[in-house]
């Protein structure tokens, strides 16, 4: 019998597995509400970075890698949505597809000799750029 105060093995693995099936509990349902968000056409990519490098304290390129991760399993459905509404002008995204991809090559590029402290800056004040923007701006 362990003394007051004193854990026994079994007892700490028992609270780490609680701990852990709690983190990952939360973590889903970040994930759950920022992909309806990013359904919503909220920026729940956005979003999801800020929970990932605030609150889960992950570094900012692992953040960004599993951004991408998720941004690949919202974006079909998001896509199909938009095209099945009428939405997609065909020959916009034609322009913006020849446009990004090269850039967002040379971007990978730059990222990797930036100091992720002033790639974490910078974001921050993209996003409240993009904010304040979005508070101001007029609605049809």
């Amino acid at each position: 019998m362990a003394a007051a105060g004193v854990w026994s093995a079994a007892a700490l693995r028992r609270r780490a597995r609680r701990i852990a099936a709690v983190s990952a509990l939360f973590s889903a349902a970040v994930g759950l509400v920022t992909g309806i968000l990013s359904g919503c056409g909220v920026g729940g990519g956005s979003l999801l970075m800020l929970y990932l490098t605030m609150i889960a304290g992950m570094g900012q390129y692992q953040a960004a890698g599993i951004n991408l991760l998720y941004f690949l399993a919202c974006a079909p459905a998001a896509l199909w949505a938009h095209i099945k509404n009428g939405l997609v002008e065909k020959r916009a995204a034609l322009w913006c597809i020849a446009a990004g991809v090269p850039t967002a090559a040379a971007a990978c590029w730059l990222a990797a000799y930036v100091d992720t402290d002033w790639l974490r800056r910078m974001f921050g004040v993209f996003l409240l750029c993009i904010g304040i923007k979005e508070c101001f701006a007029k609605r049809k």
